[in-house]
């Protein structure tokens, strides 16, 4: 399901409410007039999403959230709000929204939703691509964006494990591990590269001991080995080799003979 669906999904239950709400009774009191202003704003704004028009659509859910404070309607509200933003490209616009809905609403029954839409605006779609990127510099607000994506998504599973937007979370949540896990070998092997072993072993312990169950733990290893071989520590040098033959016994590192391979390991791909 695609996460534009899933918004559509989200907001069902919590529509659903509101119009229900929204029935009860005939004639609008005095009172009830702002309630009754919200409404026609929230449907203005839902046909200015259902066009395109995500900036007029915004300007009139903010009025919706402030004249129905307090009710589902404005939740409803601040979700499309964090959700148009996002799809807007303005990341911190969106962030701030749905972090203004879970502070306000912690038992709100768009919860699940919210914590998966945190952890969406966050992830990195390609994080998973950093060959492609590693050309260039990868910053690291990128991998702490990959860490807060990562943190809602947990929280969301851990949570609400039934939820709708569990599944998908879990994809993900593997997705930015072994990305994360990818960058710090690639930092680990620059540094190899330019004759940082200190450096180089310890992005690559990093990656290791962090991010045990991703691939790229074996070549994390072996770039353990080769630093520590490099810097004349033969004891850290062996430990790393036994850790790399036991869990990789088939690792065509280990064909390449530890500690001194024929040529260059990083050209062997």
């Amino acid at each position: 399901m695609t996460v534009s669906l899933m918004w559509r999904a989200a907001l069902v239950g919590l529509l659903a409410a509101t119009l229900q709400l929204a029935g009860c009774g005939s004639t609008p009191s005095r009172d009830e007039a702002p309630e009754t202003t919200a409404e026609r704003l929230y449907k203005e704004a839902r046909d200015d999403m259902e066009s395109g028009s995500y900036d007029r659509a915004i300007k009139s859910l903010e009025r919706v959230e402030s004249l129905a404070a307090g009710s589902l309607l404005a939740q409803q509200a601040l979700l499309d709000t964090a959700y148009l933003n996002w799809r807007s490209g303005e990341r911190a616009a969106a962030l701030t929204a749905i972090d203004r809905f879970i502070k306000l609403n912690p038992s709100s029954p768009a919860l699940d939703y919210a914590l998966y839409l945190r952890g969406v605006i966050n992830f990195i779609d390609d994080l998973g691509l950093f060959g492609a990127r590693f050309g260039q510099q990868v910053s690291e607000r990128d991998q702490q964006a990959a860490r807060e994506a990562y943190q809602s998504f947990k929280q969301l599973t851990d949570q609400f494990p039934q939820s709708r937007y569990a599944p998908d979370a879990r994809l993900r949540m593997n997705h930015i591990v072994n990305a994360l896990a990818a960058y710090e070998v690639h930092v680990a092997r620059y540094y190899f590269r330019r004759g940082a072993y200190v450096a180089a072993a310890a992005r690559a312990l990093a990656a290791v001991t962090e991010y045990a169950q991703s691939p790229a733990a074996e070549e994390a290893l072996y770039i353990m080995v080769e630093s520590y071989d490099k810097l004349a520590l033969p004891v850290l040098r062996d430990d790393a080799a036994r850790v790399l033959r036991t869990n990789f016994p088939n690792s065509a590192f280990l064909a390449q003979g530890l500690a001194g391979p024929a040529k260059p390991w990083w050209k062997v791909w």
